[in-house]
C-alpha cells in the first residue's frame, strides 16, 4: 500500500517528510498505544497508528523499521518527537480520526477494496 493511497484516503496532516516520503510502500499496519506491542510486530515497513505522542513512538519505530507514524484522536506530537522523526527520517502524520476509524478504513485499503 502506497503512503500515497494513505493520503489520499484518509484526512490528516503531514507532519514530517521522512526518508522515500514520496514512493514510500507499507506492507502492513500495527495499531497500539503500547510501544512494547509494537517491539514484538514481525513485519518491517508498517505503519504506526497510535494516540501516543511521544518521542518513544519515533524511537521504537527507528527499532523495528517502521517509516510511519500516523497520530490519531487529533494528538499533536511533542516538540520532541517531531525533532527526532527529522534526525530518523521517519515520516509523521496526524489525524482528527479515531483509532478505529483509521483501522476500517486502513483495512479496506489493504484488502484493495
Amino acid at each position: 500500500m502506497k503512503l500515497e493511497t494513505v493520503l489520499q484516503k484518509i484526512p490528516c496532516s503531514v507532519l514530517v517528510k521522512g526518508k522515500e516520503f514520496e514512493n514510500l510502500d507499507l506492507r502492513s499496519i500495527v495499531a497500539s498505544d503500547l510501544m512494547s506491542d509494537v517491539l514484538t510486530a514481525v513485519d518491517d515497513r508498517f505503519l504506526i497508528v497510535t494516540s501516543l505522542n511521544s518521542e518513544q513512538v519515533i524511537r521504537t519505530a527507528d527499532i523495528v523499521g517502521s517509516p510511519a507514524v500516523l497520530l490519531v484522536n487529533g494528538k499533536h506530537p511533542q516538540d520532541g518527537m517531531i525533532r527526532l522523526a527529522e534526525e530518523f527520517g521517519i515520516t509523521l502524520l496526524s489525524t482528527p480520526l479515531s483509532t478505529y476509524k483509521v483501522c476500517y478504513l486502513l483495512g479496506i485499503l489493504l484488502e484493495g477494496k
